[in-house]
């Protein structure tokens, strides 16, 4: 175990860059943050979205004699996406620490919304065959890639541009624009479940989400454009390359990327359990689209709720006590809260459930994500954070769905997913005890 010491004398061993901007003032803080939020929230709108109709999607494009078999392929395809984003966050990450965190930013949402765009129009296989599958594999992957390389840069930026004693309120809207994200994503769904048949669904009504949020895509593009820069333009930084910023991130951060994986390890299995939820409720539980759509609507509505809350907190009382507490209550409710759902299945205990496991969950998460990146100084903060989190979510985000769809098709244990979710927690309350306490700390440059 790492000493407070060594991790703080860590994070500030580096040569201040030449060109460092002035922080803005309220007014662009105000407009910075909205811009990351509104780019945040449609690119994860996008993931989320699919999540929520895994199964239709799955029927549309994976075809096959056996449901299971084609649910299957739909959640593999949604980890798909998942294998470019260390590309994206290696790059991207980097990008941003040389040339800055907007132009970064600019870059993912283009990227999103081609993916976007050709998920959207793929036609299905009964109409262009073995193309369809493929296409949408293409898209996912360009996701994946602009995803991972958006949240490096856009929480750098929030920790940057915040006034001081607000760094935690600042950071804790990258957490929150997710919440945002699924709760929209959520809401659509259950407008079109219920508004819609099962056929005109499975034909069409499943696309209409993606086509509303391409809509939303020139807003964010706009937004960005103005927002103010929070680090130098690049021309002082004697890393002139991506190899050299990462060069520099291991040889001197290591020890601090080391004890930042498990952090975010327990942070990102329990968020994609929650958004696991509406195909869990589905085929699990077996209880209707729509009731099961807006238990992941309420996770949204928790999430957006819960980690401002929590970044708050973390303001007052300090980073460490409010990632650890609320990971400590998680990991005690995680099989009662399964255990209920499976034993009364029905709208109390579906909403209920997933809304305490998505407070927690959050709360913690929003503390971790304001935490990380005060341990690293400026010139690697973004490359630190999305490399860390994109190795993390494409290693365990990317398979959680397809991990627990097959625990639970080949041991018929509905509990798989708590029992995920306890043994993640457990490494990730470990590191966060480890964890030195960064509220006071002042962001090194």
């Amino acid at each position: 175990m790492m000493s407070t010491t060594t991790l703080r004398a860590d994070s500030r061993s580096e040569t201040p860059p030449a060109a460092v901007l002035a922080p803005p003032d309220e007014a662009a803080r105000r407009r910075g943050v909205v811009a990351a939020v509104i780019g945040n929230t449609l690119e994860f709108y996008d993931f989320t979205t699919y999540a929520f109709f895994a199964v239709t999607i799955g029927q549309t494009f994976f075809p096959a004699g056996d449901a299971w078999v084609s649910l299957l392929a739909s959640v593999a395809t949604f980890g798909i996406g998942f294998v470019t984003r260390p590309i994206g966050g290696v790059v991207i990450g980097a990008y941003a620490d040389r040339a800055g965190r907007k132009p970064a930013m600019m870059l993912t949402i283009a990227l999103m919304a081609i993916g976007m765009l050709m998920l959207a129009l793929t036609p299905g296989y009964a109409t262009i065959g073995l193309a369809a599958p493929v296409l949408v594999v293409i898209g996912r992957l360009i996701q994946g890639f602009a995803l991972g390389g958006e949240v490096g840069p856009s929480t750098a930026y929030l920790i940057e541009s915040a006034p001081p004693g607000r760094r935690g309120l600042y950071a804790s809207w990258q957490i929150a624009s997710q919440g945002l994200a699924t709760l929209c994503a959520g809401t659509i769904g259950v407008l079109l479940s219920l508004g819609l048949s099962a056929d005109q669904m499975q034909a069409w009504g499943w696309r209409i989400p993606f086509l509303l949020g391409l809509l939303i895509i020139p807003v964010g593009i706009y937004i960005r454009r103005a927002m103010p820069e929070t680090a130098g333009d690049g021309t002082g930084h004697a890393e002139a390359t991506t190899g050299a910023v990462l060069a520099r991130l291991l040889r001197d951060h290591g020890r601090t990327l080391a004890l930042v994986v498990p952090i975010l390890l327990c942070g990102t299995v329990s968020t994609y359990v929650g958004n696991y939820m509406t195909t869990y409720a589905i085929t699990t539980l077996k209880l209707p689209a729509g009731l099961s759509i807006a238990a992941t609507a309420v996770v949204g509505a928790c999430i957006l709720v819960f980690s401002v809350l929590a970044g708050t907190l973390s303001d007052r009382y300090g980073r460490r006590r409010v990632m650890i507490v609320p990971r400590v209550l998680l990991l005690l409710a995680a099989y009662p809260a399964f255990l209920l759902m499976t034993r009364m299945p029905g709208p109390a205990t579906l909403l209920g459930m997933s809304a305490l496991l998505a407070t927690l969950s959050a709360m913690s998460a929003a503390a971790s994500l304001v935490a990380i990146p005060e341990l690293l100084p400026r010139s690697v903060r973004s490359a630190g954070l999305s490399v860390a989190y994109a190795f993390v979510v494409t290693v365990f985000g990317g398979t959680t769905q397809l991990v627990v769809t097959w625990l639970i098709g080949v041991t018929g244990d509905p509990l798989a997913p708590a029992w995920y979710v306890i043994a993640t927690s457990v490494v990730g309350v470990a590191a966060m005890l480890a964890t030195p306490e960064t509220k006071e700390a002042a962001l090194a440059a």
